[in-house]
């Protein structure tokens, strides 16, 4: 037996490569997708938001009127960007946190090819007007059992993987993750059984609608999100985890209080007058968890600043933690009953939290992750830094712009709406074109950063990054950063420390 097995660093250096080499094909492949599908939503996104604008955009065209392309990009988001930047994420931690390799890569990567036929025909499907028009759930019907089925087949491994796992401490990763993959069916099966099998009131579908989107975004890619941050930023600085009690009371309060909200849009319907404002208020509430977790973090990353300055994963990641404050406050200023609410469940407004949520908080704890894990799935370091900065600085310019000009431009869109002596092309749609312009070019800016980040990601699938003992930072000079001096060619075997790390 070789010196380097019985060494415990040497041991657990060869368990995290034989995890990365195992996982390799299917991470990649779920994040290698997820990236060409936010480019199609991009696309789609800026379709739409032209169409508020200048209506009179590709009017000949029957699939790209603004209530099929809305959809499909926002459909193309979820499912084709979030749903599978989530699962390439998931199977590599809970891998590496259960210590366990993936012996069931073959049935994940056919399930992700399931997955993204599914996608595929749900996208065309509405471009091509069998939409459902419940929103975040505008697929034809029958592809929902088809995404279920598909679900389980690729998470259930790391169920397993995490039942198996050697006997120890559960980390607050683990936590987020697996809440998140068991909430998942839950809300999906509730909402597709109550919509499409035993369909009831109209009123109450949409009440259900609403609940499904807003479950959606506070149970299932917040706590991904939330659990891959408490992974990677302790990871990366090299610190603990600022307070462990912090992180229980943000679990929890996530936990016993995001299931109320969603209802908050049906306010001024015909259904008991205290469930809208249970909503409102449980969203309002967000802002517990939402701070515990991000003062938790903040706090282990900003004890060195110069390393979030330097390391992509950290700066994406920290960006992202940003997004999730700035979500917080947004959820309290736009579901405050007797002022805003009113102006912002039928405006853009809406659209604008979906995408901080989305996108601001979601996308770049997502993009800091990607950064972190490909490296160690393909032995490869990203080529390079100025695509990454490029890709960094047009998406937080964007996103900002997105959000600013949706969630004002709907107030004003609300207001308009609210006029009801007024004729709506003067009151309420004059309001939102020039906010629409803000946000075709702003879609523009994050599509262009992003078709570098697809090509980027692609090559380093194709193994073709560069071979090198550190990983790529933002900085020339960073010979007193804990990863150490640029320019050394890997020379490592599949097993040593430097290479598995």
């Amino acid at each position: 037996m070789s010196s380097q097995s019985t060494n415990p660093t040497g041991q657990d250096a060869l368990l995290r490569a034989g995890i990365d080499r195992s996982l390799r094909h299917p991470v990649m492949f779920f994040l290698t997708s997820a990236a060409a599908w936010l480019a199609v939503s991009l696309i789609l996104g800026i379709i739409s938001s032209a169409k508020v604008h200048s209506p009179g955009f590709m009017d000949g065209c029957s699939w790209f009127t603004y209530g099929r392309t809305q959809a499909a990009h926002v459909n193309a988001l979820v499912y084709g960007w979030g749903f599978q930047a989530a699962f390439g994420v998931i199977i590599w931690l809970l891998s590496r946190l259960s210590r366990q390799e993936c012996r069931a890569a073959g049935l994940i990567l056919t399930a992700g090819h399931v997955w993204n036929f599914a996608i595929s025909v749900g996208v065309l499907g509405i471009l091509a007007g069998y939409g459902t028009g419940m929103p975040w759930m505008e697929f034809p019907a029958f592809t929902w059992p088809i995404l279920l089925l598909t679900y389980f087949a690729i998470v259930v491994w790391s169920f397993v993987q995490f039942k198996v796992r050697p006997v120890g401490h559960v980390y607050i990763s683990q936590w987020y993750l697996m809440a998140a993959m068991t909430w998942f069916p839950w809300i999906f099966i509730t909402a597709n059984v109550l919509l499409h099998v035993m369909p009831g009131n109209p009123v109450m579908a949409a009440g259900i609608n609403a609940w499904y989107k807003s479950s959606l975004i506070f149970l299932f890619f917040t706590p991904i999100a939330l659990g891959t941050a408490f992974y990677l930023t302790p990871k990366v600085s090299g610190r603990p985890i600022h307070s462990y009690s912090l992180a229980k009371l943000g679990f929890w309060s996530l936990a016993i209080i995001m299931p109320w909200a969603g209802m908050q849009k049906l306010a001024g319907a015909p259904i008991p007058y205290f469930i809208p404002y249970v909503g409102a208020a449980s969203t309002i509430l967000f802002f517990i968890p939402a701070f515990t977790a991000a003062i938790n973090i903040l706090r282990t990353a900003l004890s060195d600043p110069d390393l979030v300055n330097h390391s992509p994963t950290l700066r994406f990641t920290m960006a992202g933690i940003v997004g999730l404050i700035v979500m917080a406050v947004a959820a309290v200023f736009l579901n405050l009953p007797g002022s805003t609410l009113t102006w912002t469940q039928f405006s853009l407004s809406g659209y604008g939290f979906e995408i901080l949520a989305l996108y601001a908080f979601f996308s770049f704890v997502m993009f800091g992750a990607i950064y972190f894990i490909v490296p160690r799935v393909t032995r490869r370091e990203w080529l390079s830094r100025r695509l990454i900065k490029m890709h960094f600085f047009f998406s937080v310019y964007g996103i900002s712009m997105i959000a600013v000009a949706a969630i004002f431009g709907g107030i004003q869109q609300g207001i308009g709406q609210e006029a009801f002596d007024q004729p709506w092309q003067e009151s309420a749609a004059q309001r939102a074109v020039n906010y629409g312009w803000l946000i075709t070019i702003s879609w523009a800016f994050i599509l262009f950063s992003n078709i570098f980040f697809f090509l980027h990601l692609t090559v380093m699938w194709l193994r073709l990054g560069r071979r090198s003992t550190h990983p790529t930072l933002l900085v020339a000079d960073h010979g007193h950063s804990p990863h150490g001096e640029e320019g050394d060619i890997d020379n490592c075997g599949p097993g040593t420390a430097s290479a598995a790390h």
